[in-house]
């Protein structure tokens, strides 16, 4: 898909609305996204609470973590701190079959309290200080031993061991079992929030990393092929602060800012990522911080864009979090975002965590795929007899059929929903007109699309374009969440 990123291997495409690239054209269609909302007992839903006494996870959770799914199983790697450990965090394991109820085995690798009844993976036995880290299930690796990657960072380990810089590099054959690997350049130096594979390189979204000078903290990425020699340069993602409208700012803790990079999705034709929302107080005191979660996109993984700027999508104050400040860090509302998006079954999740109370992780969930959706507006000159309407950056079927499908809601007797395939110079293809095309009228996250004579788009079309038509008596009732193409044989 010729949208900036990768144009050729892909077997699926998902066009959101809030991609801008993917769907570069539009007419009368407005983009909306849409909030996490908790129907949960108490406005918010807790996934995985701190242990208790004696555990290794009893005082402090902290969701600087990740999730991945590994076989049947989601399998989430976050940061415990036990009674009397001030600030020394290790890596823990829980694993879930839902997502939302989450369990922490005895894996019975590292004594704790002279026991190995506990749920620490073997990293360093156990012995260092983890601030933040991020793990990535690679099944692309032909290496067994190398099948789980992780990038953590660490201020301080045992003495033993040495000093080490605090980015750091592991891998497992099984994600409880982790080797040290080398990095170089050794200096490099960064608070991640997001690892995945995109292109045949490994991409990692962290907070700063010094390759640009001083405050307000950014998303920046940091790449490798091999997951061990890393560009010491690193990308320029995006960035918030000191920018105008917003306050300019030269503290380390004021102004608006992005809090540990980004969480990443990636879904082939383009990348979606949650991010640290940092408001700081003119002050600069730092218990006065709050931060929400808000998205943004990039068809290149290097750089993102928000598609609606400064919205929440996982607001800080959905938790309910009070002001005491006689908590150790503050209590204002403030909320950190791991690595772990998933869809299962009919829901989109994505899990977070408390910045502040470090009291467990939570789950947010959407409806499959639809965190944000285009729909048609009346009013002023849109007003008009052409349909509301949608189109594609170019798509070349690289000689393979192609079935599509709409995800879509509010289609019924007063609205519908037809698609059209165009040329690379918008001209309709005989057989695929918005008149051929019969009218999906149901809702639904995967509603097929139909032509008169054919289900598919033929192998022998050049670049191509797929234009979504909205109409019907009140067509501003239609949502379009997304549009699927995916090759068939």
């Amino acid at each position: 898909m010729q949208n900036g990123g990768p144009v050729t291997g892909l077997e699926s495409l998902t066009l959101f609305p809030f991609d801008d690239c993917s769907l570069p054209f539009q007419r009368g269609m407005r983009l909306h996204l849409i909030p996490y909302q908790s129907t949960a007992e108490g406005g918010t839903r807790l996934a995985l609470a701190c242990g208790t006494p004696g555990t290794p996870d009893s005082l402090a959770i902290s969701y600087y973590g990740a999730v991945q799914r590994v076989g049947d199983e989601y399998w989430m790697w976050y940061l415990g701190q036990g009674e009397g450990e001030h600030e020394f965090q290790r890596v823990c394991l829980a694993t879930s079959q839902d997502g939302y109820r989450w369990q922490k085995p005895h894996l019975h690798l590292i004594p704790y309290n002279g026991d190995t009844a506990n749920n620490l993976v073997d990293l360093g036995g156990g012995a260092y200080a983890v601030v933040a880290l991020t793990v990535l299930h690679d099944l692309e690796d032909p290496d067994p031993q190398r099948r789980f990657k992780m990038v953590y960072e660490t201020h301080r380990r045992n003495p033993a061991h040495g000093g080490r810089a605090e980015f750091n590099v592991a891998f497992s054959p099984d994600g409880l079992h982790w080797t040290e690997g080398r990095v170089e350049p050794h200096y490099l130096s960064c608070e991640m929030g997001g690892l995945i594979r995109f292109n045949d390189c490994y991409h990692v979204a962290a907070q700063s990393g010094g390759g640009h000078f001083g405050p307000p903290r950014k998303l920046e990425i940091f790449v490798s092929y091999d997951f061990e020699n890393w560009v010491l340069a690193d990308c320029m993602a995006f960035m918030r602060g000191n920018i105008p409208p917003h306050p300019v700012m030269p503290y380390s803790h004021g102004g608006e800012q992005v809090h540990l990079g980004a969480g990443l999705w990636n879904r082939g034709n383009v990348v979606v990522g949650i991010y640290g929302q940092w408001h700081g107080h003119p002050t600069n005191d730092r218990r006065f911080v709050s931060i929400d979660l808000g998205l943004v996109v990039s068809n290149d993984a290097l750089h993102f864009r928000e598609p609606i700027p400064d919205f929440r999508m996982i607001a800080a104050s959905e938790d309910g979090m009070g002001q005491d400040l006689t908590h150790r860090a503050s209590s204002f509302p403030a909320l950190e975002q791991g690595q772990g998006f998933e869809n299962i079954g009919d829901e989109t999740l994505f899990w977070y965590g408390s910045w502040h109370h470090r009291d467990g992780v939570r789950t947010a969930s959407w409806e499959r795929d639809r965190l944000g959706y285009f729909a048609p507006f009346r009013g002023g000159k849109m007003h008009s007899a052409q349909e509301a309407h949608v189109i594609s950056a170019p798509i070349d079927l690289e000689g393979q059929s192609a079935v599509v499908a709409v995800n879509v809601s509010g289609v019924g007797p007063y609205g519908y929903v037809t698609l059209e395939v165009l040329d690379l110079q918008f001209r309709p293809l005989a057989g695929y007109t918005g008149e051929t095309c019969v009218p999906v009228a149901e809702s639904g996250l995967r509603q097929p699309v139909r032509w008169q004579n054919q289900d598919r788009i033929g192998p022998d079309h050049g670049p191509i374009r797929v234009r979504v038509n909205v109409g019907g008596v009140r067509p501003e009732d239609i949502r379009l969440h997304a549009v699927y193409l995916d090759a068939v044989a």
